[in-house]
């Protein structure tokens, strides 16, 4: 038999172990997959709730550091009587997202294996794994070297002459921003494997885009960080080498490049047997 047909029959053998479903059949599993994540993120909410207090002293941290640095005021004030309890709203939903977030990133796998092959279904741990020590690196870095830089250079360097009178809402808001918005940054390796999964981005696409890809990120940093240049180089440069490790990762899951390894598994398997 030549080895194209065996390469073939190989990935047919692949396809049969993958289960198939209809259009109905997938908006159920949806719709399953997200009443379990809302489930689990309600839950998660209110077991956040009563460290409320404990989790926004964490979150306040950075700016008591800064005012204090420079002897200013450290109490943040409120403007209006619902303010504090509506902060601790957002505070145990966004923290009941975090604290759940491996049974809703494992609901999100279990909704896409289907579209796997079998060999491929193994990854879900490393998926779960690299996605959720993402998103905390990025928040680290956001929260220990970004955003105590742009406070220090939104407060000192530009407002050293008024008096701060930062409210809850402004700073949470702010923190939320940087933080959370660092730690979808150091997604991107995750979303570029979605999307070289489903062959919508190839690694050649992203190398010919590269200086493209470095002037958005510059652009970006420039929205986000503050306004000086070494601020902007510091976010700037993790994102630069996400994207560096997202075009490996294109590379490893794009349709070519796995069918490409079918094909060597279905050759290795022929010379086993001969």
């Amino acid at each position: 038999m030549p080895e194209s047909a065996t390469a073939a029959s190989g990935s047919e053998r692949e396809a049969e172990t993958m289960p198939t479903m209809g259009f109905l059949d997938h908006l159920e599993e949806l719709r399953k997959r997200l009443i379990n994540s809302i489930v689990a993120v309600v839950v998660g909410m209110l077991a956040c709730w009563g460290f409320r207090e404990r989790i926004y002293d964490f979150m306040q941290r950075p700016i008591v550091d800064v005012l204090s640095k420079h002897n200013l005021g450290t109490k943040l004030s409120y403007l209006n009587p619902t303010d504090p309890f509506s902060l601790y709203m957002k505070i145990a939903a966004l923290c009941g997202l975090f604290l759940t977030s491996p049974y809703v990133l494992y609901q999100v796998w279990m909704f896409i294996s289907p579209g796997l092959y079998r060999r491929e279904k193994k990854y879900v741990v490393p998926f779960m794994i690299s996605t959720i020590s993402l998103f905390v690196l990025g928040g680290y870095f956001g929260y220990k070297i970004a955003y105590p830089r742009a406070l220090d250079v939104l407060i000192v360097g530009f407002g050293r002459q008024f008096q701060p009178m930062i409210t809850i809402g402004e700073y949470t808001q702010l923190f939320l921003t940087i933080i959370l918005g660092m730690g979808l940054i150091f997604e991107m390796p995750v979303i570029v494997f979605f999307l070289a999964f489903l062959g919508v981005l190839s690694p050649g696409f992203m190398l010919q885009n590269f200086r493209y890809a470095i002037l958005l990120i510059f652009i970006l940093a420039a929205i986000v960080a503050p306004p000086d240049l070494v601020s902007m180089c510091v976010f700037a440069a993790p994102m630069v080498a996400l994207y560096g490790v997202s075009v490996g990762v294109a590379y490893l899951v794009h349709p070519k490049q796995r069918e490409k390894r079918l094909e060597k598994q279905a050759q290795k398997e022929k010379r086993a047997q001969s």
